[in-house]
């Protein structure tokens, strides 16, 4: 993305045309001793002991953002636990009392007491809790993806407000350099004004710029602190960041590969590629249970075995198990009553329950509910494919429009530094002005600023572009060598 230039730099424009218009009478004048520049309360993230872009790295790990990220991606892995719960094999213990009398007038209390454990467990495929499952899988490999790309969103975001720290860095670093060609521009003009070669106006125009200088720099200091707050928000605790991080180029994350290459990945990787393609499957999941639940009858095979009666019908111990086709789980019971059961009859009993409803079946309008919905998932996979394919391909674009602005940004510096060099030259054979040197010095810095800032904008091209093709590792701290750079002159 192109980096819009510091504020600071508009009153430097206009002291370079004043120098220009005044180079002739600065010439007649003895240049004044340079005045340093006024001292400035460096920020935190000049500090000598700051942290280097590992330990950044290491530092985002802890930061609000990435917590959140391992949170949703744990509330998953949960989810899925709970749904293999609920189809794996349930086992329950229950208890059953109960106390009577007959007749009412002359009868005895009876007590009667009957202990049961009960287990049940989902067997056919088309079970809803094996299909829990299954969505849960899905959902799991999706959040997955979604946790890598958070990641991935919040090393971009480190990079981003480090390269805004370097941008207003070196704008204060140029506001510095513009206050202090402006004194020595007042102070120039002011003795020409007491040796009568400049007037009055000439003056209040050089105090104009420096007044604007000042204020530049206060603008361009307030601009540190601002991008040092973006970072500590993002970090979530505030930082001092070493000078390298500041100066050394960012690093080269481009992925490699063609743009038909870089595509094909990021049709495989994007979250919300993965998210689509989950949707869809539930969506064609429940169509099919749809399907099944409005042709299938709910049917029931059970079949009990044991003592199944005494002389006033109360069962003994038996044994039992069912299978529902529909719901597609096997249970299975045993009941033992706490009480004499020797006159009780074995034997076995077989039952089979069927039912198919005739009217006012609600299965036909869940058909097809579902019908529309998988249709409405295919259209949101078309839709998400075509997204990723069109941020990939514009953040390659911007990459190359990054790239091309490169080389001239290399070429205005070796026009800078000969510019410098031609200054020092006149100087030295007394055809130029100490203050002519002073602005070839200051052009200079411009731009190897602009040229820095060029190739952060490509670093950061390449890495949006890393994050579009989900190729951006968000285990950045744990690699052993050091981070690639790029974008070097």
């Amino acid at each position: 993305m192109p980096v819009p230039p510091p504020r600071s730099r508009a009153p430097l424009l206009a002291l370079c045309a004043a120098l220009l218009l005044s180079g002739a009478q600065a010439q007649s004048a003895p240049p004044p001793p340079p005045t340093s520049p006024p001292a400035t309360t460096a920020p935190a993230t000049a500090a000598p002991a700051g942290l280097g872009l590992p330990d950044l790295l290491l530092a985002l790990r802890a930061s609000p953002g990435w917590r959140s990220a391992d949170l949703n991606y744990q509330a998953a892995v949960l989810a899925l636990q709970s749904a293999r719960t609920r189809a794996g094999l349930s086992v329950t213990a229950g208890a059953d009392s109960s106390l009577s009398r007959v007749p009412w007038d002359g009868g005895e209390w009876k007590g009667a007491a009957t202990v049961t454990l009960s287990a049940s467990v989902a067997v056919l495929p088309w079970s809803p809790a094996l299909a829990a499952v299954r969505s849960a899988e899905r959902a799991l490999i999706a959040a997955a993806l979604d946790l890598r790309a958070a990641r991935a969103a919040q090393t971009a975001a480190l990079f981003q407000a480090l390269g805004g720290l370097r941008r207003a860095q070196a704008g204060l670093e140029a506001a510095q350099a513009g206050r202090a060609l402006a004194e020595r521009l007042l102070t120039v003009t002011e003795a020409q004004r007491a040796g009568g070669l400049a007037t009055e106006a000439g003056v209040l125009e050089r105090r104009a710029a420096l007044e604007a200088a000042v204020a530049g720099q206060d603008t361009a200091a307030r601009a540190v602190t601002q991008a040092a707050q973006a970072l500590t928000r993002l970090l979530g605790t505030p930082v001092a960041v070493a000078p390298t991080v500041l100066t050394a180029p960012l690093p080269d994350l481009t992925p490699a590969g063609d743009l038909d290459t870089l595509l094909a990945r990021a049709l495989r990787q994007r979250p919300e590629v993965a998210r689509a393609q989950a949707a869809l499957a539930d969506a064609q999941a429940g169509l099919s249970a749809a399907r099944l639940d409005a042709r299938l009858p709910d049917v029931t095979a059970s079949v009990r075995a044991g003592q199944l009666a005494d002389a006033q019908g109360n069962p003994g111990r038996t044994v039992g198990a069912s299978l529902n086709l529909k719901a597609g789980v096997l249970g299975v019971q045993a009941s033992v009553p706490l009480r004499d059961t020797g006159a009780a009859v074995s034997g076995v009993a077989l039952s089979l329950n069927a039912s198919l409803p005739l009217l006012g079946r609600p299965q036909d309008a869940a058909l097809a509910q579902a019908e529309l919905g998988a249709a409405q998932a295919e259209l949101g996979l078309a839709s998400a494919r075509q997204a990723a394919e069109l941020d990939v391909r514009t953040r390659f674009s911007a990459l190359d429009d990054e790239r091309a602005g490169l080389q001239a940004a290399r070429t205005r510096v070796q026009a800078a530094e000969l510019g410098v060099q031609n200054a020092r030259a006149r100087l030295q054979a007394g055809l130029g002005t100490a203050l002519e040197v002073a602005q070839a010095d200051l052009t200079l810095l411009q731009a190897r600023q602009a040229l820095q800032a060029a190739q952060d904008s490509v670093a950061l091209a390449g890495l949006a572009l890393a994050q579009a093709t989900a190729d951006l590792d968000p285990l950045l701290p744990t690699l052993p060598a050091p981070l690639p750079t790029g974008g070097q002159p």
